[in-house]
């Protein structure tokens, strides 16, 4: 388990705090053989640093699957020896995509990762139904966030992947989430369903799902986590605002993970924590046959690369257990 405490840090130790989180994540991997990785499209310097160093780190062991051209002339400007991984030649980024899914339906690759290619054209061949990686639960998006005034990692679903997702589909999008919470060995998640008011109302649908995934919860149909909701953004974190509006609840004031009403909240959220509030952010997408790292194409190499830890932790503990 790991051990973040309660107290909230203050700005002086946010460098010290989010890169404790990184480095915790990273450690587990140690007892575990890296993961053999189809790294999409990676025609650009970040894509290529963040896979090659997350390799260095026995976090995965890249196959690099795009335009043979393209690739070694990122890897020369970058300054980057990729000549010891394998390289699958690919004419464009359709292509890529289409060859890294057959590369992991094979059994030869244990995940995917995003390169330099928009994550719609990544997914289109992902979720190809006679094709592609698809599994019987719905697949979503997880951010790992370590926020500066934050005491633990929060985790933020979903904002990549389902636009407007229908309440069966949320409750594969919680149940992702949960998935993945506890296979990093962080405990039973504390799941905070966010909505803008904490009571239900007609005129707010999600007010309305976030209810019913929590009798769902209670029903044994969402398993492994404390479900509570709707609640306001600020109830399911700030202690402070859940005592002024005295609200009390296993959840509020301590979430785990967050869920979001829908693809546009949930995206807009994790910019404004990343930009506004220098938030750290690794990701993965759950559902699907194997991991998928797929983080933004801006993402720093420590993001990528703490993105490869969770996957490998989360597969080797869970997927293949």
């Amino acid at each position: 388990m790991f051990d973040f405490g309660k107290k909230k840090p203050n700005r002086s130790d946010a460098e010290e705090i989010v890169g404790s989180w990184y480095k915790q994540l990273i450690s587990l991997k140690n007892d575990f053989a890296p993961l053999k990785t189809a790294v999409v499209h990676p025609t650009d310097a970040i894509s290529l640093t963040g896979a090659l160093e997350s390799a260095q780190e026995n976090l995965i062991e890249p196959v690099f699957v795009g335009p043979k051209d393209k690739i070694m002339a990122a890897a020369k400007e970058a300054h980057l020896d990729i000549s010891p991984y394998q390289l699958i030649d690919t004419m464009h980024s359709h292509e890529s995509a289409e060859a890294a899914v057959v590369f992991i339906r094979s059994g030869q690759g244990e995940a995917l990762m995003k390169g330099h290619i928009h994550t719609d054209e990544l997914m289109e061949a992902v979720l190809n139904k006679e094709t592609g990686i698809l599994t019987e639960r719905r697949m979503s998006h997880v951010f790992s966030l370590h926020c500066h005034h934050y005491p633990k990692p929060l985790f933020v679903t979903d904002g990549a992947i389902n636009i407007n997702p229908t309440l069966t589909q949320k409750r594969d999008i919680v149940q992702n989430a949960i998935d993945l919470f506890v296979g990093l060995g962080l405990g039973k998640p504390k799941v905070a369903i966010i909505s803008a008011v904490e009571t239900v109302e007609e005129k707010i649908p999600s007010t309305i799902e976030a209810a019913a995934l929590c009798k769902m919860a209670e029903r044994g149909q969402i398993k492994g986590g404390i479900l509570d909701g709707p609640l306001g953004f600020d109830l399911a974190i700030s202690p402070e605002s859940s005592a002024a509006k005295e609200f009390h609840s296993d959840v509020a004031g301590d979430a785990d993970i967050i869920v979001v009403p829908n693809l546009e909240s949930g995206n807009m959220l994790y910019k404004q924590m990343t930009f506004l509030s220098e938030t750290e952010a690794a990701a993965i997408v759950m559902g699907a046959r194997v991991p998928i790292i797929l983080t933004s194409r801006s993402s720093d190499a420590l993001s990528r690369m703490a993105s490869c830890a969770m996957a490998l932790v989360y597969y080797r503990r869970s997927m293949v257990s």
